[in-house]
């Protein structure tokens, strides 16, 4: 069993949570790099839906050890109520081991992401209201509060009476919002440090040793691809490293202790929050109209597209080769997981973006200028779909109908990248692997796409 890179490559709600459930029973230890609760997991627990917004889907296996790790934020208030929520259905939290040098969101940081966002009114970039940015900054800044901070109140106390001589002036005279005490800070944070105390662990240090010792570890991504705050749409990202790289940073492992990367994919895209979507079929209570209107109230319909986070219907729109293939350049995909499958099964025909078009000018590749991906038009490929068969109950790839099949293999073709678990339903007995499927239909192929394809074809 290798280690594994679990990471979104759209922009985040692919299914990560049901694909890191359904194989983390195969790992040791099962990391989160990186992130906060501004992102949501959905687990099934018996005939129970779970939604994790900072605990590992590997709390779910008694074998594996989940860890939250140094590039996660962590709210302590959330933690703790998910602790208790998962100890409610009967899951023990006892193996959790959280990073020492994780980062704490404090509740200045909460009213600072909600005053800057209200600031920039209609040029908001759809952030969940969380915090998570503003303690990013800090981090960056070297001014941030890290868990083992709250192991001494004396140094707690410090370093929040020093955050506040800044944080309160901000609040105060730029936004003209509520100001915090140092007292009322220590009040409501020191009692979650004895109740975090003894899940806190030097985790890199856990990790690296788990590796010497021939274990194997799941590193569990959060958000996706085209959220993250370096290879995103910038500025409407998310402040964290999303990629694979970021797994290494925000684990403490090295880079060649990674053996796969496996990027999860919708069978079409959606997307939270403001910023561009090339794909995106617009609804018709925000002005959408004619076919695309339908058809993006349809995919939203039968996807139950809502976050789990913050509930937010989400945009939706059909399947972006463009992403697909700039997902798997900058995170070195070796396989994806393609989700949702089922939810096409509602439409006669079926589009997919194969390039963009701006000004006259054909982008086969993820252009990089912002203005260029706010104004870019789809190039669609459109493929008969298989509306009125049910795929729900399909074990193989072979059990699917031709018309599937041949739209994942297109998906294949054009990202360059091989689908080795196909998911056609919500529960886990809906998702079946393809390991042993022929590859991609030639090299030729998949390079006439993209130049960069055939690197990443699995044999």
């Amino acid at each position: 069993m290798p280690n594994v890179v679990l990471v979104g490559a759209q922009w985040g709600d692919e299914g990560k949570g049901k694909v890191t459930d359904l194989i983390a029973r195969d790992f040791d230890y099962v990391v989160r790099y990186q992130g906060g609760n501004n992102a949501g997991h959905t687990v099934i627990h018996g005939d129970k839906k779970l939604a994790l917004h900072l605990i590992p889907s590997g709390i779910m296996y008694e074998k594996a050890v989940p860890v939250i790790g140094n590039g996660v934020v962590v709210n302590p208030q959330v933690l703790v109520e998910e602790m208790r929520m998962l100890e409610g259905e009967g899951l023990s939290c006892e193996r959790l081991k959280i990073s020492c040098d994780a980062h704490v969101i404090m509740p200045y940081h909460i009213e600072l992401d909600k005053a800057s966002e209200f600031r920039l009114g209609k040029n908001e970039i759809g952030t969940t209201n969380r915090g998570i940015g503003p303690c990013y900054q800090d981090k960056a800044a070297r001014s941030g509060i890290r868990i083992q901070d709250l192991l001494d109140e004396h140094v707690f106390r410090m370093k929040v009476e020093a955050a506040l001589e800044v944080k309160n002036a901000i609040l105060k005279k730029v936004y003209g919002k509520r100001t915090f005490t140092v007292d009322e800070i220590c009040e409501a944070y020191l009692p979650f440090a004895e109740i975090i105390r003894p899940h806190m662990a030097e985790t890199a240090q856990l990790l690296n040793d788990a590796l010497r010792e021939g274990k194997h570890i799941l590193f569990e991504g959060a958000q996706g691809t085209l959220l993250d705050i370096d290879h995103g749409t910038y500025p409407f990202v998310t402040s964290s490293s999303c990629c694979a790289g970021g797994a290494a940073t925000g684990s403490g492992v090295g880079p060649t202790a990674i053996d796969r990367v496996l990027g999860i994919q919708k069978a079409y895209v959606t997307r939270v929050g403001a910023g561009p979507f090339p794909t995106e079929l617009v609804y018709p209570e925000n002005g959408g109209e004619g076919q695309d209107a339908i058809d993006g109230d349809l995919l939203c319909a039968e996807g139950r597209e809502y976050g789990v986070t913050t509930g937010r219907k989400r945009r939706c729109g059909w399947f972006d080769a463009v992403i697909a293939r700039y997902a798997a350049e900058v995170n070195g995909l070796t396989d994806i997981a393609l989700t949702k499958l089922d939810v096409l099964s509602a439409f006669d025909t079926i589009k997919v973006c194969v390039a963009y078009e701006c000004n006259g000018k054909r982008y086969d590749y993820f252009p990089m200028q912002q203005s260029v991906l706010f104004h870019a038009k789809p190039v669609y490929k459109t493929m008969p779909g298989w509306k009125g068969e049910d795929i729900t109950k399909a074990k193989s790839f072979e059990d699917l109908p031709a018309n599937a099949q041949a739209y994942i293999e297109e998906l294949e073709r054009l990202s360059g990248v091989k689908a080795t678990i196909i998911s056609v339903g919500p529960d886990r007995d809906q998702t079946f692997t393809s390991r042993l499927r022929r590859r991609p239909k030639s090299k030729s192929a998949a390079s006439s796409a993209h130049p960069f394809c055939s690197k990443f074809i699995v044999s």
